[in-house]
């Protein structure tokens, strides 16, 4: 192992699944990696989740059009995945707190602990975070490049669909080197923005009657953290059988195939009443869901969007007089609402004392070859999480 601030002469060459474009094919090839600099860390992953936020690279839908975006940096070729756990092996100048040999998982939201939203207690907002659509290190260079040379962008500023990867420190949380890498991967995002967004976003109470619409990686612990909150009914819907199957085992008490259907089921176990809190964490959001997610929100209820859309999409329809008339909040939500820092090692503790499920989200493992096959499975709704290990 090397010393603090130690690090190589020059760029090695390591494994990774690079991005050419919007509806294209991840391509396994080798990249050239250079040493981390003043604040930036390598890492080597053991595990890394495949969310469905990657999935909006191949699909476009996260991809800046320069006509439309003025300025918009080039966002291929990208090496995604930000869903990691892994061993530091390298720590630039200036690195605190990490050394050679700890374990830690990815924060797809960085924490520098000293911004005005850092200090404030939503780390989730911190400015380090301005760099996720760029896809570089915080001093706008890139550190990973294709065999000829060309610089590659990363998902949030991490690329975890590589062996190592270098990020910047602030992207980076401890945690105790005991625990098992896998399922802590799944902490980097998909379990924190879901349980968040119950817990944190939607301030789920003892005895509500919570609606969660979407039970992927991210719905389903939302369906989590409702239950632990205190939930007396919880509803997951999705057009996925094997989901909504699945929903029961993470505390959901009932189960709907469509927003529609939904609609009715949560009218008659409310006694007309309705849900108090309605989550919508489906694969891509879109503006005609809002209408009748706000119709299934009680008087005074909350609605959380965590679900992202296009980044183009400005229409949404919402009944303005019932926000109004009947005390409706309609809120979003990044990262759940949740603190890495703080939150990251909490979800892992609760992990180890039997009281959150992480091993069950992981339906299947991949290698880093299989990665195509993976999201096909996602696609096809066979997976709650699938896994690559490395």
């Amino acid at each position: 192992m090397r010393a603090q601030g130690e690090g190589r002469l020059g760029p090695v060459k390591v494994k990774a699944a690079v991005l050419y474009g919007p509806g294209t094919k991840y391509q396994i090839e080798e990249i050239e990696l250079d040493p981390p600099v003043e604040n930036e860390v390598l890492v080597r992953f053991a595990a890394s989740g495949m969310c469905h936020s990657d999935e909006h690279l191949v699909t476009g839908d996260m991809v800046a059009d320069p006509e439309r975006t003025p300025g918009a940096v080039r966002q291929f070729p990208i090496i995604a995945g930000h869903e990691g756990a892994g061993v530091v092996e390298e720590t630039g100048p200036g690195v605190t707190g990490l050394r050679a040999g700890d374990h830690v998982v990815t924060s797809f939201i960085p924490s520098c602990g000293t911004c005005p939203s850092c200090a404030s207690g939503q780390q989730n907002l911190c400015d380090l975070g301005a760099t996720l659509t760029r896809g570089r290190q915080q001093d706008g260079t890139a550190r990973h490049h294709t065999a000829d040379g060309t610089d590659c962008a990363l998902m949030c500023s991490l690329g975890t669909f590589a062996e190592y990867s270098v990020m910047n420190q602030g992207s980076l949380v401890k945690i105790p080197g005991h625990l098992p890498l896998e399922p802590a991967a799944l902490v980097a995002c998909g379990v924190t923005t879901g349980w968040g967004s119950a817990v944190y976003a939607a301030q789920v109470r003892p005895g509500d009657t919570v609606v969660v619409i979407g039970a992927g990686g991210v719905g389903m612990n939302a369906v989590q953290g409702a239950a632990a909150a205190g939930a007396r009914q919880v509803v997951a819907v999705d057009t996925v059988a094997f989901k909504r199957e699945q929903a029961f085992a993470f505390g959901a008490t009932h189960t709907a195939a469509s927003i529609g259907e939904a609609v009715g089921l949560v009218g008659e176990i409310t006694w007309g009443r309705n849900a108090d809190r309605v989550i919508l964490t489906v694969g891509l959001a879109d503006g005609a869901m809002i209408a009748p997610m706000m119709a299934m929100v009680s008087k005074g209820g909350r609605a959380v969007v965590t679900a992202v859309a296009n980044m183009y999409a400005t229409d949404v329809t919402l009944s303005l007089a019932n926000l109004t008339l009947m005390n409706k909040q309609l809120v979003g939500t990044i990262f759940g609402s949740a603190n890495p820092r703080y939150d990251i090692p909490r979800l892992l503790a609760l992990y180890e004392a039997g009281k959150l499920k992480l091993d069950e989200l992981i339906t299947r493992t991949y290698t880093l070859d299989q990665i195509n096959e993976g999201y096909q499975d996602m696609r096809d709704g066979r997976n709650i999480r699938g896994v690559i290990r490395y």
